[in-house]
């Protein structure tokens, strides 16, 4: 595994607030989106596929869903690219301008009474194009966040990330509960699901503009002065680092599978399965969504006293175990349980989730770290997370009012903690630059069992 020492963030801390807030803009944008998209897929579904059976209209929604993430891997390799080559700055403010596009057009597609399937096929397009974008953008601000950061505070740093797509699904279970309570069901389904939508324009433009004034990361200028910048990324991470790319596959497995599920799925669940009133759901979701944001800094300064590996397994471990438990709280139908059941959920996902982030970062050297870190991160959400959804929905409709949704998790969960047990290193001490001092000394503790 290759491993070039340093980091050189000393001197710089990290949460300051251009970076943290030119970053996080574009990824609450993107979490936004998808919570969002999540949360109205009832409405989108009777806006493109009227197919006249609510549950095949929502698994058809829920598919267009699914598409986003098969673009992912594309896009982590042509942003992962860009990232290693010209710089983390260019490939995050380009990130950002097309997933703003793409989530404002589809505010004002035309409905498939009005355009026929010509509206559905437009929807397939735009949320291709918002996959191909986000697969730049998670990884991508994680790099930036963490090559800033000291040694000692990347996992809290990192913590940033998920932290903002948590606050990104709060928001959008904010302002959907808003749309829901003001407005009648039928206005919903005819216009009011698209308002959100709409947000995405103006959150472009600040987040371009700040992107813009941001330096570029330290690791990167150094890379330029002494001259070893990859020039055929993806070729070097063949070469040299297959099985970090194998190990992001697994982290990513988890993390975003787990994460969908919390962004996404629990409000259809909620809703759809569960029979709960949408106006409770949402705000289940919301305030379940505005705890697990509290508990993702709590597990990067875990992650920085304890180590990642850990706190990563621990976390996958866990969801295996909690994860029907927790969907049988939600199944309840009562809005104080769902919320237990969801922070349980959410205790464990933390702590994957954050201690992925980082380790994204931290399992690659410099000259290949955003193309390597993209492409495993963005298989993962492609090949596993990606049709959990849909599977999560089958599930529910083939046995209703059951935790069933759950299995899909327990069964992920279970295959890529056994597999992490065995490859997973410690990765709390490794050199992320080019001979950053902060680190010298410190053992780089490649412990597999």
């Amino acid at each position: 595994m290759s491993s070039i020492p340093g980091t050189p963030s000393q001197g710089r801390h990290p949460t300051d607030r251009r970076v943290l807030f030119a970053t996080g803009i574009g990824n609450f944008m993107e979490w936004f989106d998808f919570a969002v998209y999540g949360f109205f897929a009832v409405s989108i579904g009777k806006t493109f596929f009227p197919t006249g059976n609510a549950t095949t209209s929502l698994l058809s929604t829920l598919a267009v869903y699914g598409i986003a993430f098969l673009m992912r891997p594309a896009g982590g390799l042509f942003f992962g690219s860009i990232g290693d080559r010209l710089g983390r700055r260019k490939s995050l403010s380009l990130a950002v301008v097309m997933m703003g596009t793409a989530t404002a057009l589809i505010a004002v597609l035309p409905s498939y009474a009005a355009a026929g399937l010509v509206s559905p096929v437009l929807l397939v397009l735009l949320r291709a194009v918002q996959g191909f974008s986000a697969g730049g953008e998670w990884t991508g601000s994680a790099a930036f966040i963490i090559e800033n950061a000291p040694a000692n505070r990347r996992g809290v740093a990192a913590s940033i990330v998920p932290a903002t797509a948590a606050l990104a699904v709060a928001a959008g279970a904010g302002t959907a509960l808003i749309i829901n309570t003001v407005m009648s069901a039928d206005a919903v389904d005819s216009w009011g699901w698209r308002l959100p939508f709409l947000a995405a324009f103006p959150m472009t433009i600040v987040g371009l503009y700040m992107r813009l004034k941001l330096e570029e990361t330290p690791v990167f200028r150094e890379m330029q002065e002494s001259g070893t910048v990859e020039v055929a990324p993806l070729k070097g991470v063949a070469r040299r680092d297959l099985r970090s790319l194998g190990i992001a596959f697994a982290l990513a497995s988890i993390t975003v599978l787990g994460f969908y599920y919390l962004a996404t799925y629990v409000t259809t669940f909620l809703t759809v399965t569960v029979e709960m009133h949408r106006v409770d759901a949402l705000a289940v979701v919301a305030t379940g969504a505005l705890l697990y944001g509290f508990l993702c800094p709590l597990a990067g300064v875990a992650s920085d006293h304890v180590g990642r590996r850990p706190i990563s397994l621990a976390g996958g471990a866990g969801l295996a175990m909690i994860a029907i438990p927790a969907f049988m709280l939600m199944a309840t139908g009562r809005p104080m349980l769902a919320v237990i059941g969801i922070v349980l959920f959410g205790v464990f996902e933390a702590m994957h989730n954050v201690t992925t982030t980082v380790m994204l970062i931290e399992l690659f050297p410099p000259d290949v770290r955003a193309t390597g870190s993209a492409t495993g991160y963005n298989l993962g959400a492609a090949l596993i997370a990606g049709p959990g959804p849909v599977i999560a929905a089958a599930l529910a409709a083939a046995y209703p009012g059951t935790a069933a949704p759950a299995a899909y998790v327990v069964l992920a969960a279970v295959v890529a903690t056994a597999v992490l047990w065995r490859w997973l290193p410690e990765t709390r001490w490794r050199e992320i630059g080019l001979g950053d001092p902060s680190t010298s000394g410190k053992k780089d503790t490649e412990v597999t069992r």
